[in-house]
């Protein structure tokens, strides 16, 4: 509690989730005070700990809504489900990972470097064009028409889907 604390004094906002036993009602109050974002006590359920950390997500990326729309896209992040003009785009579990990495940035331009490091471990073969693969899947998934594209990318520095912000 105190090393969370101290970060929120230094104003690091990182998310936070507590993962803890200790479930008295004191103990809950001193870590949300403390800073923590969400709190879960031992034993936990699966699902609830995924579903915390998936709103934390949400929260972070200022998104309240599990839906996201970026023109005709739809970006369910609760139950991953993607549609496109109303149609269900059907995505492979890394697909949708990237996807949704870059629709929760949206138009903002996104490295390869940060790809990878939000795709795999830090043990990722970083040489690789598996980036470059997965960006053209989806583009071929997503892009019915090469003049209205959602994912561009920038020359030398990244990729953004959608329009690029000032």
């Amino acid at each position: 509690m105190e090393i969370l604390a101290e970060l929120r004094r230094q104003g690091n906002r990182v998310p936070v989730l507590i993962l803890t036993a200790r479930d008295t009602t004191g103990d809950i109050i001193r870590g949300l005070n403390s800073g923590g974002d969400d709190y879960i006590t031992k034993p936990f359920d699966m699902g609830e700990l995924l579903a915390r950390c998936k709103a934390m997500v949400r929260r972070t990326y200022d998104r309240p809504d599990p839906v996201v729309r970026i023109g005709e896209l739809s970006v369910d992040t609760s139950s991953r489900l993607v549609t496109l003009r109303g149609q269900r785009v059907t995505l492979s579990a890394m697909e949708y990972r990237l996807l949704e990495y870059l629709v929760l940035r949206a138009g903002q331009i996104v490295s390869k470097a940060e790809i990878i490091e939000h795709l795999y471990d830090f043990n990722a073969e970083t040489f690789s064009n598996v980036v470059e693969v997965y960006i053209s899947t989806l583009r071929r998934k997503l892009d019915v028409d090469p003049e209205q594209s959602l994912i561009h990318t920038i020359r030398g520095l990244g990729y953004v889907l959608g329009g690029v912000s000032k």
